[in-house]
């Protein structure tokens, strides 16, 4: 599935197109009753089969996963080197410069993902790493009711859930999110569950740390923040059970307290 973007900010009157083309998706089918859907996003260089295998044995039976698999694409972080990522990133800190075509390109293909989904079926986006950013990213399109190109963001998110990543765009998300009332609502009542490893030396976890700070200050009131110590930059049995545990009784599904 490719996506087009037409492209016209930045430096006056340049414009350009891009096209995406996204890898395979794979589906995890709901063991239970379906009462849940969320699509979840690998990191870079990675695809969507490794977290459906994973997802495949979390004891949430009422959910069903997506995993696509992202664009392969020149990413600056590799020197230009070609592998699947949601969006370009040439370093990752607070000083780095956001993708927003990228970014935008990624959760309006999440959206679509999400847009077939039956009415009474809660939906969400959860992510790991790269995945998480563009969760993220989703996430204040959703407050904002429209993506970073102005396009409207019409997905009613219930949950998202962030494992070792950060906020991309976040310089003026305080102010935009102020600016509305209704995008003060909406980020009031999102529940955002952010995890970060405190060995993570790809991510910081003092970046992971200010990305939660910053999304509070923006009004995401109902945001867990959860450490885990001595953790590097990936996933651990334990780390998946808060997910677990989080999840369910946010999403109302059978079977939680």
């Amino acid at each position: 599935m490719s996506y087009q973007q037409h492209h016209s900010m930045g430096s006056g009157s340049r414009s350009a197109r891009r096209s995406f083309e996204f890898g395979r998706t794979y589906v995890v089918r709901p063991k239970g009753k379906h009462q849940a859907t969320i699509v979840w996003l690998h990191g870079l260089g990675d695809n969507g089969s490794s977290w459906s295998q994973l997802l495949e044995n979390l004891p949430l039976p009422n959910i069903k996963w997506i995993c696509p698999t992202a664009p392969t694409r020149p990413v600056a972080l590799l020197g230009g080197f070609p592998c699947t990522a949601w969006f370009d990133v040439a370093e990752i800190s607070e000083e780095a410069h956001d993708d927003l075509e990228g970014l935008d390109a990624s959760a309006a293909h999440i959206a679509n993902l999400l847009s077939t989904e039956p009415a009474d079926v809660k939906v969400g986006i959860g992510g790991f790493s790269m995945g998480a950013a563009t969760a993220l990213h989703s996430a204040t399109c959703f407050a904002l009711g429209r993506y970073g190109n102005g396009s409207p963001y019409v997905v009613n998110l219930r949950a998202v859930v962030g494992l070792s990543g950060w906020l991309p765009c976040s310089r003026s998300l305080k102010n935009k999110i102020e600016g509305s009332h209704e995008a003060v609502r909406r980020a009031a009542s999102l529940p955002i569950l952010l995890c970060h490893g405190t060995c993570d030396d790809v991510v910081s976890y003092n970046y992971g740390e200010k990305s939660a700070h910053l999304l509070t200050a923006a009004g995401f009131r109902h945001l867990v923040f959860k450490p885990h110590d001595g953790l590097g930059h990936y996933t651990v049995p334990k780390e998946m059970d808060e997910v677990r545990n989080w999840l369910a009784p946010r999403l109302g599904l059978e079977g939680s307290r």
